[in-house]
């Protein structure tokens, strides 16, 4: 779920006399992020680290509500990162916190709530048992849903409790819903919008008086909790709403955006997509993880953003980052499939592995005209239209000003030049023969000197060869599978 994982076995305490003896302090929630955040930020840390592209807008808006002590609602189109945002906020909680033995609403042993913690306390006293919780325990999410009822959030009257001869006004009749049950935690209410008005008014209290309500009997437990929320805009005003009194009662909104840069875009690539681990296994014919060149990453982001500003796509529902994460993970895999069936021992990704995306992704946008009879045709069309532009830039960013005719000489003679997403590195390079300037060209496309090889001299040459022919310097015919490169 998140990277907060276990670092050390929990504190020594293990009854409440010697949890008193040590010194231990209740701390509320809020006041327990307030200052590990504070502790953060004094000493230069990031205080929500992985998030990319947030540093001067998002981040410093939710760092105040979090020092002010607010619950926040997360306002975005998909996949804008607010999910993984609201996950790292458990890494601001102490990496354990203690809990009587037993309890369903992890209560602190020094600041019991339920009527169950109060009795057992006065029974056993200091010999009550506790244990510990990690901060990864402490965090608890809801997707709306339609079908969620209050009972699944708050809790219900458990009718196998009253079997057992407790009274309907029992507070230990309740079995307790997914709130309660994050006591001392975070909890997130993921798509707000879409949770039934009825049901969005059971998390009045929760937010004001910090009591619930279950079946018409006021249980009073001063939960202690950050409730964050997130929705999408287009939900939000059209799919459903936030009730005004719920929205009162978040004290901070909190508007996410996709990546501002283009640095940014190509940073969460790298940092999200899972490229690594689709290198054969050892054994009959391994070959080692894929390397996509970072021009690659760069036309994938250009990419994306490309298809975020088209009119021909509806700006409302936005384009996922999982749009460009899904696409460079589709190169990587059409990299390692050539090196499978050609033999190829170090799959490098190629210009040639880019067209894999669209069909991959095709699903991921949604096309402003597309209406009740969408033309997939089309709607192709302009996402291989959008891919070429984005392709042309990353050539004209990377390769400006960069002597290319003597690889272009190459084809003044009626030469032509064969490739294809099943055509090894060395085939390809073995066509042209010597190339003029090749050192500089894989410098300006970030290899690395002396970590050279065959596939990536490739991939640089393959780049420049599709650069040539975007700037109309070169031809080309393809037919999906084979393309042939000639003056």
């Amino acid at each position: 779920m998140t990277d907060v994982a276990p670092a050390q076995t929990p504190p020594a305490p293990t009854t409440l006399g010697e949890l008193r003896a040590s010194g231990a302090a209740f701390r509320p929630v809020k006041a327990e992020i307030r200052a590990n955040l504070l502790a953060r930020l004094g000493a230069g840390e990031p205080t929500l680290p992985g998030i990319v592209g947030f540093e001067d807008t998002v981040v410093p808006e939710v760092e105040r509500a979090l020092i002010a002590g607010h619950d926040l609602v997360l306002l975005g189109e998909r996949g804008q990162g607010k999910t993984r945002l609201i996950r790292t906020l458990v890494g601001l909680l102490d990496e354990w916190t203690p809990v009587l033995a037993g309890s369903e609403l992890n209560e602190h042993p020094l600041a019991p709530i339920s009527a169950w913690a109060h009795r057992r306390i006065a029974e056993e006293g200091d010999d009550t048992p506790v244990t510990w919780l990690h901060r990864s325990e402490r965090f608890g999410e809801k997707l709306a849903t339609p079908d969620t009822s209050v009972g699944d959030l708050i809790g219900d009257v458990d009718p196998i409790k009253v079997a057992e001869g407790r009274t309907l006004g029992d507070p230990e009749t309740v079995h307790y819903g997914l709130v309660p049950r994050t006591n001392r935690g975070i909890f997130s209410v993921n798509e707000l919008p879409d949770l039934a008005e009825r049901i969005q008014v059971a998390l009045l209290n929760v937010l004001e008086e910090r009591d619930i309500q279950i079946r018409g009997y006021r249980v009073r437990l001063p939960l202690d909790l950050l409730l964050v929320a997130s929705a999408n805009p287009e939900d939000y005003t059209n799919r459903g709403r936030i009730i005004t009194p719920l929205k009162d009662r978040f004290g901070a909104e909190v508007r996410t955006h996709y990546p501002l840069e283009l640095a940014d875009e190509v940073r969460l690539l790298r940092q999200e997509a899972q490229t690594s681990g689709l290198g054969a296994p050892s054994g009959h014919d391994a070959f080692d993880a894929p390397v996509v060149p970072e021009h690659l990453v760069e036309i994938v982001a250009r990419f994306t953003r490309l298809v975020r500003e088209s009119s021909h796509v509806d700006q409302r529902s936005g384009v996922s980052a999982r749009f460009a994460i899904a696409g460079l993970e589709t190169v990587a895999a059409s990299a390692v499939r050539r090196a499978a069936v050609a033999g190829e021992t170090r799959p490098v990704a190629r210009v040639v592995d880019l067209p894999s995306i669209v069909p991959a992704s095709r699903g991921k946008v949604e096309f402003a005209d597309s209406g009740s009879d969408p033309d997939d045709d089309r709607e192709t069309e302009v996402l291989e239209h959008l891919l070429r532009q984005a392709t042309a830039q990353t050539f004209r960013a990377r390769c400006g000003g960069l002597d290319l005719t003597g690889l272009q000489e190459h084809f003044t003679g009626g030469e032509t030049v064969e490739s294809g997403e099943l055509v090894p590195g060395a085939a390809l390079l073995g066509q042209l023969g010597t190339i003029p300037r090749l050192a500089e060209l894989l410098g300006r496309l970030g290899v690395p000197e002396g970590e050279e090889s065959a596939e990536q001299a490739a991939a640089a040459v393959e780049f420049a060869l599709e650069g040539l022919y975007l700037t109309r310097r070169l031809a080309k015919d393809t037919d999906g599978t084979r393309t042939v490169y000639g003056a």
